[in-house]
């Protein structure tokens, strides 16, 4: 199978790298000095697994990329609205186009979501741009669970996890799903095959909303908000808000508020993505993860306090911050 990764930076590149090291047919798209590192000295790995170097294709213009049978998208959620147009001449009557995004995919109410099929939030994808660009019926969802990080140009630095639940979203376990587990799990992922994709996405979710927009305005880690006396009660009433949504759109979650608060504890001192793109000066994933749930509470009629005024605080964050870089 020949594999795309469409946006090789840390997440990207990180798979791209171990699909290139097992000898497989993998093309890396990037743009600005980490194309040019990897073109000049290829691609480095840290991890505690045990460092390495790859020298992968590696492509800054998407007209070389051919017609790909799997297209992974390894851009921000915030990505998508500027790559998703460029994809669409790639994407073949076979070709597979692989989500990797947090928070609520574009596709999720697209097909195989009942009654609330058609649904739009332009949160997610403003002006539908990228469902005119891509065939829904090509999508594949995933939900990654890997810590990494471009720590420099043609650097990349992983710390934790090696997996990727990928799922239909009509839950079926297809070929096309079995096969392209079966090639990241070649390269060295864990990858299981979830007939429960939409279920899991809610559980990621029901983290998400609350640590990470937290982090970003507190500067806090995992174990830090799971434990403070005054923030925990606020995470465990945004994660009661975001519950309500899921179940108005008939998820029932496998784990209780509790089970997911005490997962986050144990994770120990992370910085949520969130925190880590605030700290880079990048923007953040707030309107994919914070703003769709928000959004969707609004079209469901569920009220969302306390969820609206975290994400009211973390949305100003986001515009002071990138004001700040713009002047300096």
């Amino acid at each position: 199978m020949r594999f795309l990764i469409a946006g090789a930076g840390a997440i990207g590149g990180y798979v791209g790298a171990l699909m290139a090291r097992a000898g497989q047919d993998v093309t890396l798209f990037a743009r600005g000095a980490h194309l040019a590192a990897m073109r000049e000295r290829g691609l480095r790995v840290l991890s505690a697994d045990g460092d390495f170097e790859t020298h992968p294709r590696v492509i800054g213009d998407l007209a070389e990329a051919g017609t790909p049978d799997v297209i992974i998208l390894g851009v921000k959620a915030h990505g998508l609205t500027q790559l998703a147009p460029q994809l669409a001449s790639l994407i073949g009557p076979e070709t597979t186009v692989v989500s990797t995004q947090n928070g609520l995919p574009w596709w999720y109410f697209q097909l195989g979501a009942g009654e609330h099929t058609g649904l739009t939030l332009e949160s997610v994808d403003p002006g539908g741009v990228i469902g005119k660009a891509i065939d829904p019926a090509r999508v594949l969802g995933s939900i990654v669970y890997l810590g990494t990080e471009v720590v420099e140009p043609g650097v990349i630095r992983h710390t934790e996890g090696n997996r990727i639940s990928l799922g239909e979203p009509d839950g079926t376990r297809s070929e096309r799903l079995k096969a392209i587990a079966a090639s990241l799990i070649q390269a060295g992922l864990r990858v299981p095959a979830t007939a429960r994709y939409r279920q899991e996405i809610w559980v990621k979710l029901l983290g998400n909303v609350a640590f990470n927009p937290i982090s970003a305005l507190t500067r806090a880690t995992l174990v830090t908000m799971a434990r403070d006396p005054h923030i925990c009660p606020v995470v465990r009433s945004i994660m009661a808000e975001v519950e309500a949504v899921a179940n108005k759109l008939g998820i029932e979650l496998p784990i209780s508020i509790d089970q997911r608060i005490a997962g986050a504890e144990k994770v120990g001192e992370h910085k949520t993505s969130m925190l880590q793109d605030l700290e880079a000066g990048r923007p953040m994933e707030l309107e994919p993860v914070v703003g769709a749930v928000v959004e969707l509470g609004e079209k469901l009629g569920i009220a969302m306090p306390h969820t609206r005024t975290v994400y009211a605080c973390a949305k100003l964050l986001g515009v002071t911050s990138a004001a700040g870089r713009s002047s300096t």
